[in-house]
């Protein structure tokens, strides 16, 4: 097993690399590309659905001498998965928190009359009697707290809603480390719980560690790899970089005004402050984010604290961290494959496995990789581990044949939006955020409109039109049938899947219309 959380004599030098993360400001980089929202299923089919998946989720039949892989119910998981999955992550708090720390702290009076300040300094009160953080009233707190009541109801109880799979694990590891359970705040102000969150200087996942901290604390990144995306490793090592930076300071308070500028900033303020070790006394002499940070982060607790008493209703996931579990691949796997063999949706397995940059996990004979996924989808994966391993050989060989029909990443590309395309889908498709979109294009909302021309910077390799047409002379076509899904056709031709089909012809779902004309690559 790999080394990890190593703590070497350059501490300093990381927590200083590591401080310069928000000294710019940042900007998440989404990674969505979900299709709309659906119908919901009926109950009792839910029910019978389940109980069939359970009973019979992967198996080997043949046919005219062919093995073959019967999924049931892949279109089950996909509608719920999606729609969850959509709504948890479509919020813009992440943004909104930015902007608020970037501000100046002496924000105008906000509005909010369901809050009277009395009340507000009373539960104030009331919290910094049962955290060690120093929780005093002032006015731009007040201003914060209210503006995120006023303008962010929505986003907050999404987040809230998520914050039920990601806190358990966040609240095991700061008790382990006998921390305030309260740090897992932290992670909604760095952002917004979202694993792939990225920000303009590099700062990446939940708790925004540069590459060079992430190293020191034994974080494996690499062109596959990056486990400051992953959920559970990088809480850990969030959990020891904060209790260096509480070793330092002796408060809570300077241990995260320091996570965000870096400890020689807050000793700067102590000295300019005349030796004061209280935050709000050197508040002024903090650089303009940090002076904005610590707000941000106790108007989130406020409002998880006190959520029920402002009538927030929390979205919740239809799935629980502790109703997973992980297995160790001993193959190179893309996420798409197992979606594919497991007929958990694509959304739902890449939410889960988050650390992997390409959605494929690597096979290193020296290295553990790990997939993540429901109980009951991960006892069918073992069940059938050595048939599933074989199968994804066979289809990686062949993706490789055509690897010639791609070419390098242009620099840039001008891109036409078509009927039916949204920001998340175009953003996945070039291996680009939402937010960069929005930034090249001078875009201020998500709205498109057909026709529209967009400049994109793709991180994909794009499928140049010469090189296709010549692939797709080569292929097979199939033109579909009444009755026919992509799994009935997917068997007709050895060692074909889904999610091949799919990605051949760019199709986003699952339906199809009789008198289509399907690719089949050779």
């Amino acid at each position: 097993m790999r080394k990890r959380f190593i703590i070497g004599y350059f501490l300093i030098t990381a927590v200083s690399t590591f401080a310069q993360k928000k000294v710019i400001n940042s900007e998440i980089i989404e990674d969505e590309s979900l299709s709309d929202t659906l119908s919901v299923v009926d109950t009792l089919e839910i029910k019978e659905l389940q109980e069939e998946m359970s009973q019979n989720f992967l198996f080997k039949q043949r046919k005219g001498g062919k093995v073959t892989y019967n999924l049931n119910d892949q279109e089950f998981p996909s509608k719920i998965d999606k729609k969850w999955v959509r709504e948890l992550t479509n919020g813009s708090l992440y943004d909104s928190i930015e902007a608020i720390i970037d501000e100046d702290y002496h924000l105008t009076e906000v509005d909010f009359p369901e809050l009277t300040t009395e009340i507000l300094k009373k539960r104030l009160s009331d919290l910094n009697a049962r955290t060690p953080f120093n929780i005093e009233y002032t006015p731009s707190l007040e201003n914060v707290i209210k503006s995120y009541l006023k303008r962010h109801k929505p986003t907050l109880e999404r987040l809230m809603g998520l914050s039920e799979f990601y806190f358990p694990g966040f609240e095991a590891t700061f008790d382990k480390y006998n921390m305030p359970l309260e740090l897992k705040y932290l992670a909604i102000v760095e952002s917004a719980l979202r694993p792939r969150a990225k920000s303009r200087v590099g700062a990446t996942g939940m708790w925004q560690f540069m590459y060079s901290t992430g190293k020191l604390y034994g974080l494996d990144i690499s062109s596959y790899v990056d486990e400051r995306m992953d959920p559970i490793l990088s809480t850990e090592a969030a959990a020891q970089y904060l209790s260096k930076l509480y070793e330092i300071f002796g408060d809570w308070d300077l241990a995260l005004a320091s996570y965000n500028s870096g400890p020689g900033n807050v000793s700067k303020a102590i000295r300019r402050s005349g030796g004061s070790t209280n935050y709000w006394n050197i508040r002024h002499n903090l650089p303009r984010e940090t002076a904005g940070y610590i707000p941000a982060f106790l108007a989130t607790m406020y409002i998880f604290e006190y959520a029920q008493e402002h009538g927030y209703k929390p979205v919740k996931p239809d799935i629980n961290y502790f109703t997973t579990d992980t297995v160790r691949i001993k193959q190179t796997l893309t996420l798409q494959q197992v979606s594919a063999y497991t007929g958990v949706s694509f959304d739902e397995v890449q939410f889960l496995n988050p650390s992997y940059k390409l959605d494929v996990i690597p096979y290193v004979s020296d290295e553990e990789y790990y997939l993540r996924l429901p109980v009951e989808a991960l006892g069918s994966f073992v069940a059938n581990e050595d048939a599933i391993y074989a199968t994804a050989e066979k289809e990686l060989q062949r993706d490789e044949a055509t690897l010639p029909a791609f070419v390098e990443n242009p620099t840039s590309v001008t891109y036409r939006v078509r009927s039916g395309d949204y920001l998340g889908k175009i953003a996945s498709k070039y291996g680009v955020g939402i937010s960069q979109i929005k930034r090249w294009n001078n875009l201020r909302s998500n709205t498109l409109r057909i026709g529209q021309r967009l400049t994109l910077y793709p991180t994909k390799s794009i499928v140049s039109s010469s090189s296709s047409s010549t692939s797709k002379s080569k292929s097979q076509k199939y033109i579909v049938r009444k009755g026919d899904s992509l799994w009935k056709i997917a068997q007709k031709f050895p060692g074909v899947s889904p999610d091949n089909l799919k990605k051949w012809n760019d199709i986003s779902g699952n339906k199809l219309k009789p008198g289509m004309t399907l690719v089949i690559a050779n």
